[in-house]
């Protein structure tokens, strides 16, 4: 099964944020961080950091989000990324992507506190 990413890359103070669909997210990222498209506006910007990303079963979906993503307000778009990730951490480098490391006691332990809360 192949997939596809859009993903949200920014610079280092997150003043900027560019959305993208690729079919290698690892690949992608490694490009925006060596400038491989001089010109282009991660380059200007130095958008380095992947802070974003979703997966996708088929190209389509990805390019839809991506345009769907695009589409919303700079605070939209920060709810989107601190959603998932509110600490703004770098999820995907140029080596590949970065896993979570909280031990699976705690995870279980966040979960059952959030359901609990629901209640």
């Amino acid at each position: 099964m192949k997939f596809a990413y859009t993903y949200i890359m920014t610079n280092v103070t997150h003043t900027v944020l560019y959305t993208g669909c690729t079919n290698d997210l690892v690949r992608r990222v490694r490009e925006h961080k060596r400038h491989y498209y001089k010109g282009s506006f991660t380059d200007k910007y130095n958008c380095e950091y992947c802070v974003y990303f979703k997966e996708f079963t088929s190209y389509q979906s990805a390019i839809d989000e991506e345009n769907r993503i695009k589409g919303l307000s700079r605070k939209a778009k920060i709810e989107i990324i601190e959603e998932k990730n509110p600490e703004w951490k770098e999820l995907v480098t140029e080596k590949g992507f970065i896993y979570d490391k909280t031990p699976w006691s705690e995870k279980v332990k966040q979960v059952m506190d959030d359901l609990i809360k629901e209640q």
